[in-house]
């Protein structure tokens, strides 16, 4: 399955992408929102959006509203470095927030899988 990473910071894109690749996944990363987009353009494989909340210019929770408005329906995971209210719970369209934190790994797969149906 092939899944988008987005996030601003390198160094944790690449954590997250070697977690799912771990998990059997073939990953793409992407630098922000913009790179996100073009990363869909060109790649119709795509399965699974994760991405981070705290970007410049366009957050995690903004590029889900603009792809959403784009017709785009792919799964699509937070992830964030604070705890998650309910109310980022309750985003129309996301399939799991979740919190960077040492059960990443954990939490991560099950979200996926979830968020895959399998």
């Amino acid at each position: 399955m092939r899944i988008l990473v987005v996030d601003d910071d390198p160094l944790a894109g690449e954590m997250t992408g070697a977690l799912l690749e771990f998990q059997g996944h073939d990953v793409l990363l992407a630098n922000d929102a913009m790179e996100a987009i073009s990363q869909l353009d060109t790649h119709d494989d795509i399965a699974l959006i994760v991405s981070d909340m705290h970007m410049p210019l366009i957050n995690g929770i903004e590029l889900l509203e603009m792809l959403r408005e784009q017709g785009v329906t792919l799964p699509f995971i937070l992830l964030t470095g604070d705890m998650p209210n309910e109310q980022l719970h309750q985003t129309s369209g996301l399939s799991a927030c979740l919190q960077k934190d040492a059960a990443l790994e954990t939490t991560l797969e099950h979200a996926v899988a979830q968020a895959l149906g399998s």
